[in-house]
């Protein structure tokens, strides 16, 4: 029925119909659903099974467990914080979370999962009406089909926020990198920096009051907390003191494997490193992200920190971080798995990748150090990589080509 009905809609889209300049939103709806109708008429030179649609698909597979992990971690960052004294927010979300009576409870998984997702998809929904929206405009415009890579987009950038974010500024942000850090180089495949990190990168400086700090975090009122104790984040804590962490000095209690599992404040999306790997396992075992990419920015970030643990300071007491902490804490597993291995910003040489990788886990733990007041840093690594992947490839690329030159020549 639903075949039926679409193509009884073809012929007002197609050249010559009615509504032939909205063709890419019908086109859209079509290939969302079906496969495509078109055929090589002649032999192709490359045949895969695996398409952009079906690219793309499998990362949002890949993202599943940092999402749903997203929602019970931000209703439980809540409650906990509830439990020790802070009061509910005063908003809406907290009216419609009370309707339902389940209480501030963090024992309660459900009650937990339910009070994170009403913080979690409304940002989600307005992320993709803004950037779904931004991305058909082009599309009509520019007459061309609508791509499923804001599939990715639209699910990364939620994951990178705070839940306190306010919408408008999601609506803002998302809209800044679907247009400035995608549409302006000519949409999907040729973009240079990664559009949900532009968005991210683009709040972060516009409006950081929103998006740093020790308050966004957890969804509560963290005023009337006892003395000492704070939402900031593992990361956060670390820069002023990496013993409060790692020794669970002052009112930190949680261990190595709390930080690993994610249940500390951070973005919604990236404090689980063990969702992270699940998702590195999907990608890596269907080919869809570079385990050599992945590689790159563990031997990086591997190199720099002991580096810096090495030379030890008495007065920057992050030189001290060690390495397994370093990839537990802020952004890092999240920004390694999805955010590095975009097929797009990335470098798609073998050895680039690696060389690409490693630079974005040296430049992490560089940033982090050598900068404490800004302790995070996979974000701005991974951004600054992006601009010098083409020409890690295109050194790579010419070293190829001279060496079959010269084979070519030798016989």
């Amino acid at each position: 029925m639903l075949r039926k009905m679409l193509d009884k809609l073809a012929h007002s889209f197609e050249k010559g119909g009615k509504h032939e300049k909205l063709y890419p939103l019908y086109e859209a709806a079509d290939t969302f659903l079906y496969t495509p109708p078109d055929v090589a008429k002649r032999d192709s030179h490359v045949r895969d099974a695996l398409d952009l649609k079906r690219m793309m698909t499998t990362v949002v597979i890949a993202l599943i467990p940092c999402v749903l992990f997203a929602m019970y971690n931000t209703g439980l960052q809540a409650h906990l914080m509830i439990a020790k004294g802070a009061a509910p927010l005063d908003n809406w979300q907290t009216a419609l979370y009370q309707m339902f009576g389940l209480g501030f409870d963090p024992a309660s998984i459900l009650a937990c999962f339910l009070h994170g997702a009403i913080y979690f998809l409304p940002v989600y929904a307005i992320t993709m009406a803004i950037g779904g929206n931004c991305e058909a405009i082009f599309s009509v415009v520019r007459k061309h089909e609508i791509n499923e890579g804001f599939l990715v987009t639209g699910l990364l950038f939620p994951l990178t926020l705070p839940p306190t974010i306010p919408l408008w500024q999601v609506a803002l942000g998302i809209a800044f990198g679907v247009v400035i850090g995608k549409e302006v180089f000519g949409g999907t495949g040729m973009n240079v920096l990664n559009p949900a990190l532009t968005a991210r990168a683009f709040l972060f400086f516009a409006y950081p009051a929103q998006i740093s700090g020790d308050q966004p975090w957890v969804a509560a009122n963290l005023a009337a907390l006892p003395q000492g104790v704070s939402g900031a984040t593992a990361l956060g804590r670390a820069a002023s003191d990496p013993s409060v962490v790692m020794n669970h000095t002052g009112d930190w209690t949680a261990t190595w494997w709390d930080c690993f599992v994610g249940t500390i404040p951070g973005s919604m999306g990236e404090t689980s490193t063990l969702a992270c790997l699940i998702g590195a396992a999907i990608l890596i075992i269907t080919k869809v992200g570079s385990w050599r990419t992945m590689l790159g920015v563990v031997l990086g970030t591997l190199a720099l920190s002991s580096m810096f643990n090495a030379i030890g300071s008495q007065t920057n007491h992050l030189f001290n971080l060690p390495f397994e902490w370093h990839v537990v804490l802020g952004g890092w597993a999240f920004g390694t798995v999805f955010m590095a291995t975009d097929p797009v910003s990335s470098a798609f040489t073998d050895t680039g990748k690696l060389i690409y990788g490693f630079g974005i886990g040296a430049l992490v733990v560089l940033v982090r150090v050598v900068n404490p007041a800004y302790p995070e840093g996979m974000m701005l690594a991974i951004l600054f990589m992006n601009m010098f992947a083409p020409l890690i490839d295109h050194f790579f690329v010419q070293a190829n080509i001279k060496r079959r030159l010269a084979r070519h020549g030798a016989a």
